[in-house]
């Protein structure tokens, strides 16, 4: 990918999910930056522990002296989502699922309370996410990044600034954006068989039907093929 903006002097921690989007964020935050830390933020949900066998097998193709090592967190929210399908597995949002049917409620606000707390303590001003447009959660619009930042910074008495540099992208702008990059390697599924993409749920069919938008092969392994 090439260059689009100098190199600062500052940090930054990319929030990871082992996704497409994260991980060419990534690769798009090292050439920004002049430290990245990748930051995994583990609720224990059913799919995290192939999701970070996958972002760790990702992560290894990533040559950069500016990366630091991944940092897992743990936040544990299975006493909040008790009963919900992403601890069940129970009706796990499939191909015909609204996006609103895969939302899971806070966890963004989770996600940024825990990192923004690492950021402030490792003296890191930016926290990225590679949240995409149109995506329609209160917790991912501008407004919200917005208001958080500023409540952050207030509450931990240094600035903390949140990023989302992919918010006017679609999820095939970005493939496209790091069609380069061994996507293969990054995860999207929601109900994983084994260590594979399942093929049938909300994330990988969205994935699916992306690369086809792109125009690119889509050397994912899915237990079901087709879209």
């Amino acid at each position: 990918m090439p260059e689009e903006t100098p190199i600062s002097a500052s940090k930054a921690c990319v929030l990871m999910s082992g996704g497409i989007e994260s991980s060419v964020l990534l690769q798009d935050a090292l050439m920004r930056y002049n430290r990245v830390t990748p930051l995994y933020v583990q609720n224990h949900l059913r799919w995290e522990e192939v999701e970070l066998f996958w972002l760790k097998k990702s992560l290894r193709n990533v040559k950069s002296n500016r990366l630091d090592a991944l940092k897992v967190l743990d936040l544990n929210m299975r006493d909040l989502y008790e009963g919900h399908w992403s601890i069940t597995g129970m009706k796990v949002p499939g191909a015909a699922s609204n996006d609103e049917d895969v939302y899971i409620p806070g966890r963004n606000i989770a996600f940024l309370s825990k990192a923004s707390v690492f950021a402030v303590l490792n003296d890191i001003p930016y926290i990225e996410m590679g949240v995409l447009k149109g995506n329609p959660f209160n917790d991912s619009t501008p407004r919200f990044f917005s208001k958080f930042s500023e409540l952050a910074s207030l509450g931990l008495g240094r600035t903390v600034e949140i990023k989302a540099p992919f918010q006017k992208l679609k999820k095939e702008d970005v493939i496209l954006k790091g069609k380069g990059l061994p996507l293969e390697f990054t995860f999207s599924c929601i109900n994983p068989k084994g260590y594979e993409h399942c093929g049938e749920c909300n994330k990988c069919v969205e994935r699916k039907k992306a690369f086809f938008a792109a125009g690119l092969t889509d050397k994912t392994k899915y237990k079901k093929a087709g879209i």
